[in-house]
């Protein structure tokens, strides 16, 4: 058998909450210049402290701009989180054959499955979609239940690996 490798990119939908952390973030920045011009120490540097609360705001606001990258290769997949089109973290790597189950989030013929799971990470969209699915394994010690959402083409690949006990595609 061949090397299998194949990529997906998912972009994380804004949310009410991402909203509520952006004006948080202006909000905290404004506070922040308004009180370091009361501070006589600080009123000479006043502009430095203004230049630097705006780039401290974009920066963490570009934080929330989030895509994640799902690679399979031979088997194993792993997750990258994008920051903003520009930074690069792995928040996963395991071997799909180590999943326990993997099933369409919304099925509850799995949900007791998926009760067991100490931690859960969503690498989605942050919506509940037709091809949000969701799988359990050991990631780290602990039992995790992991969202994602395969296209029909991840899905596949997974097939190659995962016996049909344990990978339960949406109909």
């Amino acid at each position: 058998m061949g090397e299998v490798f194949k990529e997906q990119l998912v972009k994380r939908q804004n949310t009410s909450q991402d909203t509520f952390k952006r004006v948080g973030i202006v909000i905290a920045a404004l506070i922040l210049v308004l009180v370091c011009s009361f501070v006589p120490l600080v009123q000479d540097f006043l502009l430095f402290v203004m230049f630097g609360a705006a780039f401290g705001a974009y920066a963490l606001m570009s934080m929330l701009n989030l895509e994640y990258e799902y690679a399979f290769t031979s088997g194993e997949l792993d997750i990258d989180v994008i920051y903003n089109k520009s930074r690069r973290k792995r928040v996963f790597s395991g071997l799909v054959k180590d999943f326990e189950v993997m099933a369409h989030v919304d099925d509850k013929q799995y949900a007791g499955e998926f009760h067991g799971a100490t931690e859960t990470k969503d690498y989605g969209s942050g919506k509940t979609s037709p091809n949000s699915y969701a799988f359990l394994t050991t990631y780290k010690g602990s039992r995790t239940k992991i969202i994602i959402e395969p296209n029909e083409t991840m899905l596949k690949a997974f097939q190659t690996v995962l016996t049909p006990r344990k990978l339960h595609k949406k109909m």
